[in-house]
């Protein structure tokens, strides 16, 4: 069970390092899009979040509700937000900034809260 817990966070740390860095790496670009990059890490962040909290469930340790209801409304607008607009060749950069806040915010609230 260990070993599972820990090979689904590092997938979800790997969905987080896509979405991020796609959305990092247009920083200067001028017509900001949805990449790959930010559409396949938002959807592995979504279902590798529900699978660490299913695993989370049927253990011992009490989860804590609150938390996980707030990743998991931030992380279903980031991923409809990436999958609505990944078919326009550019977004506009309010948008953009929008979907790498709402990131880093859903970083802060599973670093940060306790």
């Amino acid at each position: 069970m260990q070993l599972a817990h820990q090979i689904l966070v590092l997938f979800h740390l790997i969905g987080l390092a896509a979405l991020l860095g796609g959305f990092l790496v247009q920083i200067r670009s001028k017509e900001p899009e949805i990449n790959a990059s930010m559409l396949n890490g938002s959807f592995t962040l979504l279902i590798t979040g529900l699978a660490l909290v299913a695993l989370e469930e049927v253990g011992p340790d009490p989860v804590n509700h609150a938390k996980i209801a707030i990743k998991l409304v931030i992380t279903v607008v980031i991923v409809v937000l990436v999958a609505k607009n990944r078919k326009f060749a550019t977004i506009p950069r309010g948008l953009w900034g929008l979907i790498g806040g709402l990131t880093i915010a859903n970083a802060a609230v599973a670093v940060l809260w306790q």
